[in-house]
């Protein structure tokens, strides 16, 4: 209705203008002073013909009236939009910078209890998108000191990754559950040695695989891992996960065991890279 009008409205109201002349100027008496049929019938159609060109320009008022008002209620809606987006936006980055600065806080606190760590925090930019692997970008690089194989852990100190690839200002960083991914380990009350390795099967699952342990010793179900320290990669004490299943190996002569990350991959936005720690061997 409203293209409508906007296309034909003014057409119909010249024709409606121009019909009404007409009649007037038919309505007009001779240069006698005498009035023909013509200008008498004229006459007669003038009066309801003038009422109702009134009606239509008043109509035509109130359309066009309407039109404009829809037009500006458009105008405000739009405005209100931005608006809106613009204030969820501030939210977002009200909230966001209050996270940071509860992780910041938190590391803080991590950090008075290893004191030899030299940690440097980032973001997380993006995702590998492989089905092949499990790792991330982050928005630091050697500008900042970080070096391939520096060990990448959350704020209260769970171990997330390995950096394994680095540029001046980003590096990749596989995580625990990549099937490139292996660290010394101790597991459970009697510090059991052993390693986690990546496993495709078991990254499908969000975990990875425990193994290279002696065929003598017991695990359990809940037992906890953390990094050994060995070999100087990781520091020692890094939070890995718990074992939650032992699973035989193929053949039967053998097992391992299933561990779950203790770190929620996808919740994380940002981590911290020890960039340097004291060696405990």
């Amino acid at each position: 209705m409203k293209t409508y009008l906007k296309q034909y409205g003014v057409r119909m109201a010249i024709i409606i203008i121009v019909a009404a002349l007409l009649i007037g100027l038919a309505a007009r008496p001779k240069a006698d002073g005498s009035s023909g049929a013509v200008p008498e019938a004229a006459n007669a159609l003038r009066i309801p013909i003038q009422g109702a060109v009134g009606s239509v320009v008043e109509w035509m008022r109130g359309i066009y009236g309407y039109i404009y008002r829809y037009d500006k209620l458009l105008a405000e809606n739009e405005s209100l939009r931005r608006q809106l987006a613009e204030a969820q936006e501030q939210v977002r980055s009200s909230q966001d910078a209050l996270e940071e600065n509860t992780r910041l806080r938190t590391m803080l606190g991590y950090l008075e209890k290893n004191t030899t760590f030299k940690t440097e925090a980032a973001m997380i930019t993006s995702w590998d998108a492989s089905n092949w692997t499990s790792a991330f970008t982050i928005s630091k690089g050697t500008d900042n000191g970080i070096e391939q194989g520096d060990c990448v852990i959350t704020e209260s100190g769970m171990l997330v990754g390995q950096v394994y690839e680095v540029g001046k200002n980003y590096a990749s960083v596989r995580t625990t559950i990549d099937v490139n991914m292996d660290a010394g380990v101790l597991v459970g009350e009697s510090s059991i040695a052993a390693m986690i390795v990546g496993d495709y099967a078991l990254m499908k699952e969000g975990c990875c695989k425990l193994s290279y342990f002696t065929d003598d010793v017991t695990l359990f179900t809940g037992d906890s891992v953390v990094t050994s320290g060995r070999g100087g990669a990781f520091p020692s004490g890094i939070i890995v996960g718990t074992v939650t299943e032992l699973r035989s190996e193929a053949g039967g002569q053998s097992y391992y065991a299933v561990v779950k990350p203790s770190v929620d991959l996808s919740v994380l936005s940002q981590v911290f890279i020890i960039k340097d720690f004291e060696v405990i061997e």
